[in-house]
């Protein structure tokens, strides 16, 4: 996917980091010294400018950009860059917001991901770039868990296997729960034990940080 973040601070240069092997990324940043950092330790694509300008933006390459991120410092400046996406018909819009009041404009600038919790936000970003078909439903005990919803895709590798053999098995991470299994076809929610099957198709509830939920769902939509 190409991936543009406005803002190299630190969740900028931690998400161009994690994004760079798999993506292409390119940060835009006003501070000179700091487009050479991320250049040289990541090897992101970085451009010197404001990201609020449409001629930055379309030298950024905005025109065939997946996933417009926007970490900038004012929150005046993240909702000109969420309209300026939306315009381009970006397709996944995340920002940082600082003041909560701001949500709302967020959402109607196009924003489909608005973060405001500082430590979880790079995974959070990360979980919904990778796993688009992840769903976050509610963050537990100020961020420091969540749940999150994936359907099982068909040809996954470990439909038709009962709980305890996905979690028991090499690529599951530890200290995430799957809580719950709805079964589409039946119409109806399995409490799981550990014998359970899940399904292809099936939606699955996974209880866990966000990292932990990142793997178990590259674990439960890899393909035989």
């Amino acid at each position: 996917m190409y991936v543009i973040i406005a803002g190299g601070g630190v969740v900028g240069r931690n998400l161009a980091k994690q994004l760079v092997e798999k993506h292409d990324v390119v940060v835009i940043d006003l501070d000179e010294g700091v487009c050479e950092r991320i250049y040289s330790e990541y090897g992101a694509v970085s451009i010197l400018g404001n990201a609020t300008n449409i001629n930055v933006l379309k030298e950024a390459g905005i025109e065939r950009c997946d996933v417009a991120v926007s970490v900038m410092r004012s929150d005046a400046d993240n909702l000109a860059f969420c309209l300026l996406a939306k315009n381009f018909d970006v397709e996944q819009i995340m920002v940082r917001m600082r003041e909560p009041d701001y949500e709302s404009a967020y959402r109607l600038a196009g924003a489909t991901t608005v973060s405001g919790v500082i430590d979880l936000m790079v995974e959070e970003f990360v979980l919904d770039i990778e796993q688009p078909d992840v769903r976050k439903l509610v963050s537990l005990s100020g961020g420091k868990a969540e749940i999150s919803i994936l359907t099982i895709p068909e040809g996954a590798k470990h439909a038709g296997e009962t709980i305890s053999e996905i979690v028991q098995g090499s690529d599951f991470p530890d200290r995430c729960l799957i809580a719950g299994v709805f079964d589409i076809k039946e119409d109806k929610l399995i409490i799981p034990h550990g014998y359970t099957v899940v399904d292809e198709m099936n939606q699955v509830f996974l209880v866990g940080t966000a990292d932990r939920i990142t793997e178990a769902a590259k674990a439960l939509t890899k393909m035989k």
